[in-house]
This record gives C-alpha cells, sequence and structure tokens, in this order.
C-alpha cells in the first residue's frame, strides 16, 4: 500500500502518518509546512518521506502522486479563523488547493481519494422539538444570543429545540467561510469521482483533541484553545453557557477511522466506483464545552473555568455524531473514553511546546 498524505506533518496528518507505518504502509507526506501553524521544523519520520510543497502547485502535486495508490487529503486552513477577511485564504488553500489536487489525481490516474472533512458542513446540529418531530432550526437570533438563550428555536412556533444526534443524511448548511469551505471540499471531490469513475470517501470529523495540537493561534480547536490559558495560569474562559453538546473524538481514533477508509477504497467496499460517501467521525459519549474544560482545569491543577456568556455569530449550539455509518460499513468505532482522553491531553505536548 502506497499512500500520499497531504498535511502530512499537521496534528491530524502526522498521526495518520505514524498509524500507516505502523501497518508497513509505504507513506509519502506532502506539506507547505507553513510558518503560522509550524513553529519548527517536524519530527523526521523514517518510511515517510517529506515533500516541502503547496498543494495548489500543479508541478508539486504531478510529483507527489507518482506511485501513489491512495491520496489522503489532510491539508486545509481549519478554524473558525479572526474574521471575514481570512475568506480569500480559506478558498484558496482548502478549495483551490483541492481543485488543483483532484486534477492532478485525474491526470495521474490516481482514483481513490479519502477527505478530511468537518461538522461545520451541517452549521447547527440535529434537533427535534418536545413532540420529538424533527425541526431543522434557523439561525439563531441575536436577541436571544444577547439575553442569555442560547438554544435554537423551532422557526414555526418559537418553541426552543431539543439537540439530538446528527446523521450523514442530515441538510448540508455551512454557517461560516470555514464551513462553506469544507462543503466546497466535498462537491469537488464528488465531481472529480463521478467525471473520473475514482471513489471517494469524506470523512466529517466532529470536536478532534490530543497530542500534536496546535497551540496560540485562533484556528486551533478549543480544547487547545483551553490547553494554551491554562499553561498561561489563567482560567478558561468558555463562552455561552458552557452547556454546547460536542461529540469530542481523540486523534489516534480519528487516524485509524481514515485507516478504515482507505482499506474500505482499496479492497472495493462500500464505495463504487465513480461514486462519493460521506462518515460522520465522531465519539459515542456526548459531552458539553463547559464539562471539558472543567476536565482540563482540575487534571491541569489551574483554576476553575469561567463561564462568560459571550458567544459569537457564526457559531452552532450543538452538533453531535452518530457514527453508526462509520461502524456498520467501515468497522470503525472510537476506542477513547472522554475522561481518559482528557486526562492524557491535560498534559500532552502540543506544537509550539519547547522540544
Amino acid at each position: 500500500m502506497r499512500i500520499l498524505v497531504t498535511g502530512g506533518a499537521g496534528f491530524i496528518g502526522s498521526h495518520i502518518v505514524d498509524a500507516a507505518l505502523a501497518r508497513g504502509w509505504e507513506v509519502r507526506i506532502l506539506d507547505s509546512l507553513n510558518p503560522a501553524v509550524h513553529p519548527g521544523p517536524p519530527p523526521r519520520r523514517p518510511g515517510a518521506p517529506l515533500m516541502v510543497g503547496d498543494v495548489g502547485d500543479a508541478v508539486t502535486v504531478a510529483a507527489s502522486l507518482k506511485g501513489i495508490d491512495v491520496v489522503v487529503h489532510q491539508s486545509a486552513k481549519v478554524g473558525l479563523g479572526a474574521g471575514f477577511f481570512d475568506a480569500p485564504d480559506y478558498i484558496r488553500e482548502n478549495d483551490l488547493a483541492t481543485a488543483v489536487l483532484l486534477a492532478g489525481m485525474a491526470s495521474a490516474g490516481a482514483d481513490k481519494l479519502v477527505l478530511a472533512s468537518s461538522m461545520v458542513v451541517y452549521g447547527e446540529g440535529a434537533y427535534t422539538d418536545s413532540a420529538g418531530v424533527p425541526v431543522r432550526p434557523d439561525a439563531r437570533r441575536l436577541e436571544d444570543l444577547e439575553r442569555g438563550i442560547f438554544d435554537p428555536r423551532d422557526p414555526a412556533t418559537g418553541e426552543l429545540l431539543l439537540p439530538t444526534l446528527v446523521t450523514e443524511d442530515a441538510a448540508l448548511d455551512p454557517r461560516n467561510v470555514y464551513a462553506a469551505s469544507k462543503l466546497a471540499q466535498e462537491n469537488l471531490a464528488s465531481a472529480w469521482a463521478r467525471s473520473t469513475g475514482g471513489t471517494a470517501i469524506a470523512l466529517r470529523y466532529h470536536n478532534v483533541y490530543g497530542p500534536r495540537m496546535p497551540k496560540n493561534t485562533p484556528y486551533a480547536g478549543v480544547a487547545s484553545l483551553f490547553r494554551s490559558a491554562l499553561a498561561r495560569g489563567e482560567a478558561v474562559r468558555v463562552f455561552e453557557d458552557g452547556g454546547q453538546r460536542r461529540s469530542f473524538v481523540h486523534v489516534a481514533d480519528v487516524a485509524e477511522a481514515n485507516l478504515r477508509a482507505i482499506e474500505a477504497l482499496v479492497e472495493g467496499r462500500v464505495v463504487m466506483p465513480g461514486s462519493f460517501r460521506a462518515y460522520n467521525v465522531g465519539a459515542s459519549e456526548v459531552q458539553t464545552i463547559g464539562q471539558m474544560a472543567e476536565v482540563l482545569s482540575a487534571v491541569g491543577g489551574g483554576p476553575a473555568p469561567m463561564v462568560t456568556g459571550e458567544f459569537r455569530l457564526g457559531d452552532v449550539r450543538h452538533i453531535t455524531a452518530s457514527s453508526a455509518r462509520a461502524w456498520a460499513e467501515l468497522g470503525w468505532a472510537p476506542r477513547h473514553r472522554f475522561e481518559d482522553g482528557m486526562r492524557e491531553f491535560a498534559t500532552a505536548p502540543l506544537r509550539g511546546d519547547p522540544a
């Protein structure tokens, strides 16, 4: 098995590389080593040669694809960002680069793709009314947020809705630039598969955490931002009321999901030629952002979290995954329990920590 991992020097990509090498596979890494997210050179990984270059460069992509069986596309600009002025960078680094990669795959005859997607393509998660009837909420009202009412309402009745697990068949409703760019990546992958007869799997990651997360950047995940605050001796600042429900999934479990997807493509299972299929990759346990803050603060010996009531337009209230499809079709399920994983993460090295 010969795989190319774009973004293979990054947080999730490096764990995929390590897991693939442990399987005895041949791995090639393509990574730009952008200094904004790579404060220093990445560790060498014997058996996984590193090509330093831009996924948006056609010549670099063509060289990286030689002899490759499966492309695992992890390279992306992630997170909510610092403001809408980031929009051109998101489109350039996520969508244009993906288009260049897929065009290169079409030219090279590379016909198997695993794409890193995200829960953000759903917008808000799944909800029901008090009678258990599914309801798709509109964006939360500013006046509600300012009054500390954070749950979305039924557009027809105004009733506050109840969260449930979101499945891959849910309506897609990206609500910020990053989300729009991730959905565009999925659409490009689907169009590529239909046009070329290739096969593509998109893994919609939920809240990934674990060793090697980037720190001290607005593009880092919430778990990393909390860790960085505790390292500075500060109380973690929790937005809204801390009751936002999430599926926190350990990066090692995410790496395993990628390997299961690769195997499914190579063995011709699940996805037919010319087809695209998406899978949620989330925890089996539902937790809240407030609970995560409490665990990290307690294990790290830091001050108690500060629930601020602040909010950001574009954030969603609840998004929790049903990963039943991944279990049924890929044989994947998360193995790390929330408390165990967070206790490990509380002292795990982050990218940007001193060596």
